[in-house]
């Protein structure tokens, strides 16, 4: 934080957030799809657990680097689980959805530059051997499971610094358990920035309907718990 403070020296704290979400959105979709991008070049060899290990790593990383400034949402699912909770108002939501857009946009263009466009661009991919029942359910309770984990992170102050590598470890997990039914995205903007940019855009209302409503679902869980407990 102190790092990145002397890089932001005058900005407000609004300015901040925005600084700190898009660069840990460019962080996370960098490390979530150039993973995918990689594997792909080395015909598949390194699988899925690969793909799952780094996408958990780059999550810890940029949540232990942004979490003190930004809450660390990296998504616009999350944000909205957020808003649902009041840990964040209206007006600064948008700040960070533009943010993590932004983010997004910028890890797809550096991931086709530098590691290449195989597997378009790491984008989603829905299995759809399963039904779209499945498919949409799976992508529900992925993201559920996400936002209950960051949530209880940020009401118990971190987990004692090991919030970080519970998010992390919560998203690794759902990709190996939920990649091959419905992708696993659990984050509208890493879904959106590949898949503009390789093309294929048939499958976006998937990652733009269902993510939201799994955040949303463990937001009023969490709200209704807590707010009889408080």
């Amino acid at each position: 934080m102190q790092v990145l403070d002397r890089f932001t020296f005058g900005l407000n704290s609004s300015q901040k957030i925005f600084l700190a979400e898009m660069l840990g959105t460019f962080g996370l979709v960098l490390f979530a799809t150039g993973s995918i991008v990689f594997d792909a070049r080395m015909n598949g060899v390194l699988g899925l657990v690969f793909i799952a290990s780094v996408a958990s790593l780059g999550i810890s990383l940029m949540v232990y680097a942004f979490g003190n400034i930004s809450m660390a949402h990296l998504n616009p699912a999350v944000t909205v689980g957020f808003l649902i909770t009041n840990h964040v108002g209206k007006k600064l939501a948008t700040y960070y959805v533009m943010a993590q857009i932004i983010g997004a946009f910028l890890a797809s263009l550096t991931v086709a530059f530098f590691i290449g466009s195989e597997a378009n661009l790491g984008a989603n991919t829905p299995n759809f051997t399963y039904s779209i029942l499945t498919i949409f359910g799976a992508e529900v309770l992925a993201t559920s499971l996400l936002m209950v984990v960051i949530l209880v992170s940020v009401r118990f102050k971190g987990l004692k610094g090991f919030g970080g590598l519970a998010i992390g470890g919560t998203v690794g997990l759902d990709i190996l358990l939920f990649a091959s039914i419905s992708g696993a995205s659990m984050n509208p903007a890493r879904s959106l920035a590949p898949a503009v940019f390789a093309g294929v855009l048939s499958d976006l209302w998937l990652y733009w309907s269902a993510p939201f409503i799994g955040a949303s679902i463990a937001a009023l869980i969490y709200r209704r718990i807590f707010a009889t407990i408080d």
